[in-house]
């Protein structure tokens, strides 16, 4: 099974999917940004895109890799990686259902302010990364118009990190 935690930046996902690994037996975290990483590292580099799900080998290769690691580990493999276009969405969960993995999808929500204090107080990138503020428009418009209704919504606003992977986890055991 995968459980995979989408949402914006400032969400949560990072933070949350290590709490989630902890909360369900033989549980992995796999960051599909590595294999993003891994296609940025070419040289020469492919061709320029301001963001590496924009390349088509990157989505089958998100597949590819957690089948693998799926069918050598078994388990469950918690994914956490935004992904706002819905196409992309749809190749990588008819992908990997080709394969009969079973796809938990979960987006981690928060109001626009909330998720703009987030960004404003940012550790890891710094504060009002320009990166992460540049995806908040974005969220809101896919969550909008198909991912909330594509995934089980965990409204984070008033939830800290281990609330949230406990009501992951909570839905997944169920």
């Amino acid at each position: 099974m995968i459980v995979w935690l989408n949402g914006t930046h400032g969400a949560g996902k990072t933070t949350t999917s290590a709490l989630v690994q902890q909360l369900i037996p033989d549980a992995r975290v796999f960051d599909a940004e590595k294999v993003g990483e891994t296609l940025m590292d070419i040289k020469p580099g492919l061709p320029a895109t301001d963001n590496f799900q924009h390349w088509p080998p990157w989505r089958p290769l998100v597949v590819e890799t957690a089948r693998r690691v799926l069918d050598y580990t078994g388990g469950t493999l918690v994914v956490p990686m935004t992904i706002l276009v819905e196409q992309y969405w749809r190749e990588i969960s008819s992908g990997l259902a080709e394969h009969d993995i079973l796809v938990r999808h979960f987006v981690l929500h928060a109001d626009q302010d909330t998720l703009r204090a987030r960004i404003a107080g940012d550790t890891v990138l710094g504060p009002n990364s320009p990166f992460r503020l540049q995806y908040l428009e974005p969220y809101a418009e896919a969550a909008r118009t198909w991912l909330h209704a594509e995934a089980e919504v965990v409204d984070t606003t008033r939830l800290t990190p281990a609330q949230a992977a406990q009501q992951i986890a909570e839905a997944v055991k169920s």
